[in-house]
Formats: C-alpha cells, structure tokens, sequence
C-alpha cells in the first residue's frame, strides 16, 4: 500500500521512481569471460525538468567465475568500502512526451560517477512507454581507464579494458 501511494505520489508530482532495476555487466578479455549483475538500481526521472539520477550499491553485484574473484572485485578494482556507489545523474536531450506510449530512442547527457571519479557521457536509452510504467534499457561501455580504475599487469589479459553494462529500470506509474 505505502508503495502504491509513494508511486502514485510521485506520478502526481511528475517524477516517477524505480527501486529494482537490473544492471549486468561483462568483462570480454582475450583470457577470461566475467559476468556479473545485480537488482539493486535505484533511480528516478522527473519528467517536468527531463533530469534523472541513478544509484547503485556497487557490492551488491553477484555471478563471477569464483567468490575470489568477486573479492578481488570489491576490494581491489572498484575498492566498494572507498567508494561504495556507482552514479549517473542528468538529462534528457530530446524532448519527450512520457504520456505519449510507444517506443522511443533518447539520449541521457550526464555525469557517470564510479570509482570516485566523474566522467560527463552521453548515453543512448529505449524508453518503452505504456499506460502503467515506462522501462528504460541501456547497453554502454565504459572504459576502466576514465575511472582511474587499475589492472595490474599480471592479470590484463583476463580483464577487459571496456566493460560492457546493461540496464534495465521499470519505472511504475
């Protein structure tokens, strides 16, 4: 009930909310494949002024090849007790009419904040829009390298440069 009345709340004032999104990510390196995801997304778009903001709690990613490596994740790549978040906050480019349904192609211009470090992008976006709830779906890479994010040279061969992510937000009306 309180989540029907924050939504609905929310829908009021123009802004709509999602709390469940999924984020996958993949690592394709020349030695190793790594996958991992999560369904902690947290995020919300107000429509009036086209801004967003999503959250996510970078140690809730689950899958890997082996529990050390998730450790080794954590601790020595993204150093989650530092920075424990991960942050992509902006603005729609296009203008868009999120009572219009269908299927529409945007662009989100915004900072991507991960491993303390903030990098402007722009990043493409499917919204599908229906009567009850618009999901938004993304596929990006992002380079480690612009997130001053370090593989030792010993282990290169098995993590990729650029990891590609993939999210998808429901946004309920």
């Amino acid at each position: 009930m309180v989540g029907t009345i924050l939504t609905t709340q929310l829908w009021a004032q123009n802004r709509i909310s999602c709390d469940q999104g999924s984020v996958n990510f993949t690592s394709d390196a020349p030695l190793e494949l790594i996958k991992a995801s999560t369904n902690s997304l947290n995020g919300i778009i107000d429509i009036d002024n086209k801004t967003f903001a999503y959250r996510l709690q970078v140690n809730t990613f689950k899958g890997f090849n082996s529990p050390l490596q998730q450790e080794h994740f954590y601790e020595n790549y993204l150093h989650t007790s530092q920075f424990p978040q991960a942050i992509f906050q902006g603005k729609i480019i296009e203008d868009i009419d999120f009572h219009e349904e269908g299927t529409k192609t945007i662009r989100a211009k915004g900072v991507l904040e991960v491993h303390g470090v903030k990098q402007e992008r722009i990043i493409q976006c499917e919204l599908q829009i229906d009567n009850d709830q618009v999901v938004v779906s993304s596929t990006f890479y992002v380079p480690l390298k612009d997130h001053n994010i370090s593989i030792p040279k010993i282990v290169h061969q098995k993590i990729a440069e650029e990891i590609l992510v993939e999210i998808n937000a429901r946004f309920p009306k």
